[in-house]
């Protein structure tokens, strides 16, 4: 039976990134830097952040006060949107708040270039190709191992691929991916792509409907698991790493509970099939539209 909480997926550089992990975004002040040092105390090696969270100092001090060795830890962390014209000043200000040298994947938060003296207007003169163009320089420094693009939908994807200044294909596309959003045809198009998919609000977020849902229920009640477990389950097993947001430590610890059992075909399809849509993340709060349902 599988080992999911040692398993890792190679990127398109060659760089093996750990399947599960740890994510940090509306941790609240004080909780993020305990449920960090607990996640990798407890087995975790994947820590997902960003300059956007306002967190990245005290995720850094909790993996300093978890005791685990920085080479065996992938952090994650991105550039925010206000920053796309600045993304020497962005990394730089991550490295400093995370206290490491370097971090083993560099998103570009959102394809989103908003202008920083005014957060509803997006850069007249900038958008998201310049900025990717900016982020390829990045691996030579050893500061960034490797680079991607987060929020990106097939439109975007394209619009980025087929530019002649697009030289590095993005190593990860991270996503929000759910069986209320599983987007299907975006995971495919990345896959040909060579791009792997990370799943955020992979378990549809603390509201959301798909904690009601009778068929999720069902299943985790037959598998003798929290529905959390088979979230998780579904995304790995549809080939995205997930990055589950918890800050309570027997969640945390639970949420890793993935080894040595897995779900059949037929319980993969039913939370495949759910009708149910929507969306924890959307764009309405972005000076650009960045969502153009070609996803599904």
């Amino acid at each position: 039976m599988t080992q999911n909480t040692k398993a890792t997926f190679t990127l398109n550089t060659g760089a093996k990134m750990p399947a599960v992990g740890l994510g940090t975004w509306q941790s609240k002040p004080n909780q993020v830097r305990e449920a960090v040092k607990v996640a990798l105390q407890n087995g975790y090696r994947h820590i997902d952040t960003a300059l956007a969270y306002g967190n990245e100092a005290e995720v850094g001090q909790g993996i300093k006060d978890s005791g685990v060795p920085r080479e065996e830890i992938w952090i994650t962390t991105k550039l925010d949107n206000p920053w796309h014209k600045r993304v020497e000043e962005g990394i730089t200000s991550s490295l400093k708040d995370l206290g490491v040298d370097y971090v083993d994947l560099y998103l570009m938060h959102w394809p989103s270039s908003t202008d920083p003296s005014d957060l509803k207007k997006h850069l007249p003169d900038w958008n998201f190709v310049k900025t990717w163009a900016e982020l390829q320089k990045l691996p030579a420094s050893g500061r960034v191992k490797n680079i991607g693009v987060s929020n990106f939908g097939i439109r975007n994807l394209e619009k980025l691929l087929n530019d002649e200044s697009c030289k590095t294909v993005p190593a990860v596309n991270q996503i929000e991916l759910h069986p209320n959003n599983p987007s299907p045809k975006l995971l495919e198009y990345c896959k040909e792509k060579g791009i792997h998919c990370t799943a955020y609000s992979c378990l549809g977020s603390t509201d959301s409907p798909l904690h009601k849902d009778q068929t999720l229920a069902k299943i985790a009640e037959a598998k003798g698991k929290t529905p959390s477990q088979v979230l998780l389950m579904w995304g790995l097993q549809r080939g995205t790493s997930v990055i589950p947001k918890s800050v309570t430590a027997s969640r945390i610890t639970q949420n890793f509970e993935l080894d040595g059992w897995e779900l059949t075909d037929e319980e993969m399809k039913q939370l495949s099939s759910l009708p149910d849509r929507f969306k924890v993340c959307g764009d309405a709060w972005l000076p650009v539209k960045v969502f153009f349902g070609d996803d599904e």
